[in-house]
């Protein structure tokens, strides 16, 4: 059963923080005012999805690796306090004050400031994960290794 949630979850994970991204950036540059109010007002329902999802891919993925803190299962490992931290000290509380400057209309240079700060947040964590699917998926022998 772990060895069924854990992909599954990582990649939902991986999905949702992309769509979120990929959402913000196509709304500042193409949208409407009103359709970015209505993003930045609708990412952080979206962690109710995130946060067990990503809870799940790490728990699951620490009982995978049973102990093991070398090769690939040592860099996914690795990876995942970078990528919680970044959620939780810069992507969590960004987008929650995002979605309430935007509830307010507020868009002036610290709501354009903190939007920069997500994108590069989120795109290192986007970074970060497709790296630990990279290496999850060479881990079951679904994609070849380099040669050294």
């Amino acid at each position: 059963m772990i060895k069924a949630v854990h992909p599954v979850a990582g990649m939902v994970a991986l999905l949702t923080i992309a769509s979120f991204w990929l959402s913000t950036a196509l709304a500042e540059l193409f949208a409407s005012e009103a359709t970015v109010v209505a993003i930045k007002s609708t990412i952080p329902w979206g962690f109710l999805l995130l946060v067990p999802m990503l809870a799940a891919a790490g728990g699951t993925g620490f009982a995978l690796a049973k102990g093991r803190r070398a090769g690939l299962a040592g860099a996914k490992a690795r990876r995942m306090p970078i990528i919680a931290a970044n959620g939780i000290l810069v992507l969590i509380p960004a987008a929650l004050f995002l979605a309430d400057k935007a509830g307010h209309a507020e868009f002036d240079s610290v709501f354009y400031g903190v939007q920069a700060l997500e994108l590069v947040a989120g795109a290192v964590n986007i970074t970060l994960l497709g790296l630990n699917m990279r290496d999850g998926l060479k881990m079951r022998g679904r994609l070849r290794r380099r040669p050294a």
